[in-house]
């Protein structure tokens, strides 16, 4: 195992538990405990985790883990919600993308459709989202449109007052939304709250509001809401997705594809 699959691995133990010890993560790994250690201490020196007596423990109260490492958690799942999401975009259309690995693949998604292979534009895309721009600016066909803003490294997006200017002149036909949560009575939120009040924004600039979210992410709060659920027309998860959850989202109004 390569030592960035093994932070991995780590890092995505310890957003499950909280806490780790040395002999525990050495025995799922298959790796000697001096190479967790090792590994341990160099994610303490990144401000990853925090180094405990015997072990780590997430870092601070409402721990994020970067982009990087969340790229492969639920990977079939979101590429199958980013293509039922991409089918709800019509050619022509403008379209908001925030950030996350689900917005990613509906990035990825979009650039695959046969349909939106030529056009002056096939689509308008803005976003706040670095890597989603840098994916999408290849394709000649789309006119790609970024925020602006002070970059975030654990998700790549462009976040501060910068944005404003931007967003408050554009009009978009579909905004997507990647979440961290998603709850009917506490709507969609993010961890951080700048990151939160871009994508409000992007919300507001659209017609109509896709949330594109696996169903780890609903009847989930986090700390900074984006939106309330009324404000969604479509929620794409997947398949796995609680019957009763979806039956309370359909009853606020929300229209719920499952794939």
């Amino acid at each position: 195992m390569s030592r960035d699959a093994r932070w991995k691995a780590l890092l995505e133990l310890l957003v499950e538990r909280g806490r780790l010890d040395v002999e525990e993560a050495a025995a799922r790994l298959a790796v000697s405990a001096a190479t967790i250690r090792r590994d341990f201490d160099q994610l303490a020196e990144q401000q990853m985790l925090v180094r405990t007596r015997g072990g780590a423990v997430v870092h601070g109260v409402s721990y994020e883990l970067p982009l990087r490492y969340k790229t492969a958690r639920r990977a079939s799942e979101k590429q199958r919600i980013a293509r039922a999401v991409a089918e709800l975009v019509a050619p022509g259309e403008a379209v908001g993308l925030t950030g996350g690995t689900t917005t990613t693949e509906v990035a990825r998604a979009l650039a695959v459709r046969g349909d939106l292979a030529s056009g002056s534009p096939a689509l308008t895309v803005v976003t706040n989202a670095l890597n989603i721009a840098n994916e999408l600016a290849v394709r000649p066909q789309f006119k790609i449109v970024v925020t602006g803003g002070v970059a975030r490294p654990q998700s790549y997006e462009l976040i501060g007052p910068l944005a404003d200017g931007v967003l408050g002149q554009i009009r978009l036909d579909v905004a997507v939304l990647g979440v961290v949560a998603f709850d009917v009575t506490h709507g969609a939120a993010a961890h951080d709250e700048a990151e939160a009040a871009i994508n409000r924004l992007l919300c507001e600039r659209a017609e109509r509001v896709v949330v594109a979210a696996d169903s780890s992410k609903l009847g989930q709060r986090a700390f900074a809401r984006i939106c309330p659920a009324h404000l969604v027309d479509t929620l794409v998860t997947d398949a796995a997705a609680d019957p009763e959850t979806v039956r309370r989202f359909e009853e606020a109004g929300l229209r719920v594809v499952t794939v």
